[in-house]
């Protein structure tokens, strides 16, 4: 079972927000500028079901979609607790590997997910922390538990759309942020 996979992954609450939650977060935050097109409605039905039941509130799932639409590496790295995360063992090594697997321009999908954490294990041995952290910090922004994971795979598709703040891409993320890493 990979965290983030919504189909295996047990949802501890009842999921209380709907499509209209999410596009009333983007309109007031300005990230939604007219009725969404057809392809940004289904967006935000799938933001709401993926993120809905990991937010206790209504502030909560309004953080995680943020984000989604901001992504600034140079503020991320400058935080203490990104330099803990970076601190630990096969940090860097995880990160390099990631961003190798990404530059095929292949959509970031669950199943792409999927393979590029099983070969990352495969290939590394690394379990737990010491894998996940790093990556859900160079692609969600902040290191944490599963519900970033589901951020990380709401990013490309978000990224194919126009809304009125582009989303950066899974790899534009790791392509940034290994550029200001080292």
């Amino acid at each position: 079972m990979l965290p983030g996979d919504p189909s295996d992954t047990p949802v501890a609450a009842a999921n209380p927000f709907t499509v209209a939650d999410v596009v009333a977060i983007l309109r007031e935050r300005g990230r939604l500028a007219a009725e969404p097109s057809l392809e940004q409605d289904a967006w935000c039905e799938r933001a709401a079901l993926v993120l809905g039941g990991h937010a206790s509130d209504r502030a909560a799932l309004a953080d995680l979609l943020d984000l989604v639409f901001q992504y600034d590496a140079r503020e991320i790295i400058s935080r203490v607790e990104s330099h803990v995360v970076l601190s630990r063992y096969a940090a860097r090594d995880v990160l390099r590997q990631v961003g190798l697997l990404l530059l095929d321009g292949v959509p970031l999908t669950t199943e792409r997910f999927k393979e590029i954490v099983t070969a990352l294990k495969d290939g590394m041995e690394l379990r737990g922390r010491e894998l996940f952290h790093p990556i859900r910090l160079a692609l969600a922004g902040r290191a944490g538990e599963g519900e970033l994971d589901r951020v990380i795979l709401l990013l490309d598709e978000a990224a194919a759309l126009s809304f009125a703040a582009p989303v950066k891409s899974a790899r534009a993320r790791i392509l940034e942020f290994c550029s200001v890493l080292d």
